[in-house]
């Protein structure tokens, strides 16, 4: 084997001599409320996109420890899986930690001068990938903050968001769009507006606290399954943009619309608002590609309806993931059964303000 090509290790093969870990940081995950898509390329580029989004209490983890023998690993906790390389830049893209080697060569190419230093990175995610919460662009997040904070870089919400995005969309060529990186930087809700050039600009609301908690008493997350999709789902909408294809580009502008009405319910408490521009953004989405609503999708969308809820969408770019489902507290329990019936995980959702930290212990 190559020595650069990165040799496994059993997880915890070791623990018993490791040291703790000096370096841990955190990044969010977020729910896309309204205008998931309109931060992809080209149609940001070309007319502008918004996106209202939120954090939640769900987290991706990175760890730093000190590496044995002045090498550098790599360890998804997740996959149980750890890759030993010699320290020694870059690290090779070989498909199985991809992400961690890309945010660590990035780091080293950036602000050490291209010398890479020994050092063994973690992660640790609470949703998996394809989930549609954002975990791949959060775990690049939480790994950038770590190594920020173990070099003392003087990075803020905007340098580690963009670098995330260069990560992920320019070293790994990932299709996706922009709204993930800065929802797990800079938390919270935030209404967020893309522009031309890769330009952001993240307006961060004062929601009312009982306007959020009442968010938070009518939401419900249902898990339809690890999406497959995402990514033939985003080259779809791409293509359709730059083809000029009407139906799906009027669509966008449609999500787009409502991510400014969403942001102006949530600021007022007019949830009948809320409600309505939630389903009206589903159906503006479900134009914008095919694969995005699935049989599984609408039958859990179906089922929730007719128990009692008032609303849904899927979370993401669609094709799995989580549906977030808006639910009068008084018909919460008959949603939870009978999405329950049908095999579905359902769970509630708290609101977090923090984004992306880091700590020494």
């Amino acid at each position: 084997m190559d020595q650069n090509a990165g040799t496994v290790e059993p997880i915890g093969r070791s623990a018993a001599s490791r040291p703790f870990p000096r370096i841990r940081a955190r990044a969010p995950l977020r729910l896309g409320l309204a205008g998931g898509g309109t931060d992809v390329s080209p149609y940001a580029d070309l007319h502008g996109g918004a996106v209202m989004n939120v954090t939640i209490d769900r987290y991706v983890y990175a760890a730093i420890d000190p590496a044995p023998d002045g090498q550098v690993v790599l360890r998804s906790l997740d996959l149980g899986l750890s890759l030993r390389y010699p320290c020694a830049a870059p690290l090779p893209f070989d498909g199985r930690l991809d992400l961690l080697a890309a945010a660590y060569n990035r780091i080293v190419a950036d602000f050490l001068g291209g010398r890479p230093e020994p050092l063994a990175l973690s992660t640790y995610s609470e949703a998996p990938p394809g989930s549609g919460l954002g975990s791949s662009s959060t775990l690049v997040v939480a790994i950038l903050q770590a190594l920020a904070e173990q070099f003392s870089l003087p990075l803020g919400e905007y340098d580690i968001a963009r670098l995330a995005y260069h990560v992920e969309r320019v070293d790994l060529g990932l299709a996706g769009g922009r709204q993930d990186q800065y929802a797990a930087t800079f938390g919270g809700f935030n209404f967020m507006e893309f522009r031309a050039n890769n330009s952001v600009i993240v307006n961060p609301l004062r929601i009312k606290p009982w306007i959020a908690s009442e968010l938070e008493a009518r939401a419900l997350l249902c898990f339809t399954g690890v999406s497959r999709e995402s990514a033939a789902i985003i080259a779809e909408q791409q293509r359709n943009v730059a083809a000029g294809e009407t139906r799906s580009i009027e669509a966008m502008h449609q999500l787009k619309d409502s991510a400014v009405a969403m942001k102006e319910a949530l600021l007022k408490g007019d949830f009948d608002r809320l409600a309505a521009t939630l389903r009206e953004g589903w159906e503006s989405k479900r134009r914008m590609a095919a694969g995005i609503a699935t049989s599984a999708i609408d039958r859990a969308m179906e089922t929730a309806l007719a128990a009692g809820a008032s609303a849904g969408k899927v979370s993401g770019a669609g094709g799995g993931g989580f549906i977030l489902f808006l639910v009068p507290l008084e018909r919460r329990r008959a949603v939870i059964e009978a999405l329950t019936r049908e095999g579905h995980r359902v769970e509630g959702v708290r609101f977090t303000q923090e984004g992306a930290t880091a700590w020494r212990i």
